[in-house]
């Protein structure tokens, strides 16, 4: 009877999720892209739209660029019918970090590995001029939302296939892995040589309940990121504390709640953006500013000062992915 129950509300969970979903298809991509530096505002950086070139079409896409020589690039991708505006905040704080940020508008469908795999070539090639005069870093980092984070992960296993040799890592904010997730951030990683670092949400039907979390305590590296966990569990589900949107933060929408189910946590959106363009900033200069990592993800001891923070507290707020 339990069991049984139990089928039945995860039935109406999914259901209710597949009806959000539709509603969230109904966003426009370019509704985002027309305004994605609508209103930007920063001493140390600047956000310019243009279009950019990728195996014969012209996609829209937003640069944000230090205003001092870019220690990297970072290609972050936005999730599955959204664009780079919802990505305004964390695009900035990044930026303001010395590393470029490139967003590309386009369909995020299961990740998009066809465009995924035209970019990866052309950054290949180096066939890519940033704007405003600026230099095309060498070092590159892959970077993704939700199905953005699979996008990531095709762009950053097709530049490791191309022999690109200046592959720092990857960052993904709360991601939804398609087919070929795992083998895409096994080639990112190398065996651990490379970063794969990850902010994930709790548990919900907008991540596919952390579909990605096998394919990333799989992999070689001792440590792989934090999960913004949840304040209590209700029916069983756990609830409150994240929302899959954190990384909009205050560049969601009415869409991306509804999507969601939940809106952006305030305080989360604060963490991730600290973490993601703390860890953006170490991959590119190849340094690690060691209150953000663990030595082992399994001990707690091992962690950072940073980390234990948001893990030694009573209310669970984050735990290491693990």
């Amino acid at each position: 009877m339990v069991r049984s129950n139990k089928r039945a509300l995860f039935a109406g969970l999914l259901a209710a999720g597949t009806m959000l979903s539709g509603l969230v298809g109904l966003a426009p991509t370019a509704q985002a892209a027309e305004q994605a530096c609508h209103n930007y505002s920063s001493s140390s950086s600047t956000c310019v739209n243009t279009q950019l070139r990728i195996d014969g079409t012209s996609h829209s896409v937003d640069w944000y660029l230090p205003n001092t020589s870019a220690s990297a690039l970072m290609v972050l991708n936005h999730g599955f019918s959204r664009g780079c505006g919802n990505l305004r905040g964390t695009s900035k704080a990044i930026a303001e970090k010395g590393v470029m940020v490139l967003c590309v508008n386009g369909d995020m469908t299961a990740g998009n590995p066809e465009l995924a795999a035209d970019l990866g070539d052309l950054l290949t090639s180096r066939a890519v001029t940033p704007p405003a005069g600026k230099a095309l870093p060498s070092r590159y980092i892959v970077g993704g939302h939700s199905a953005g984070g699979h996008f990531a992960s095709a762009l950053g296993a097709r530049l490791d296939a191309n022999g690109y040799g200046d592959l720092a890592g990857a960052i993904l904010f709360d991601p939804v892995a398609s087919g070929g997730f795992t083998a895409n951030l096994e080639a990112i990683s190398d065996g651990g040589a490379r970063e794969v670092l990850a902010v994930t949400a709790r548990p919900s039907i907008t991540n596919l309940f952390n579909n990605s979390a096998e394919a990333l305590v799989g992999l070689d590296n001792p440590y792989v990121g934090l999960q913004l966990v949840w304040e209590k569990f209700t029916l069983g589900m756990p609830v409150g504390g994240s929302c899959h949107i954190d990384v909009e933060g205050e560049n969601t929408d009415l869409i991306g709640i509804a999507g969601a189910g939940c809106s952006a946590n305030t305080t989360q959106t604060a963490r991730l953006r600290d973490f993601g363009s703390t860890w953006a900033k170490d991959l590119a200069t190849g340094t690690r500013t060691a209150a953000y990592y663990c030595t082992d993800a399994a001990a707690v001891s091992t962690c950072g000062t940073k980390v234990k923070d948001l893990v030694d507290r009573t209310l669970p707020l984050a735990a290491p992915i693990r």
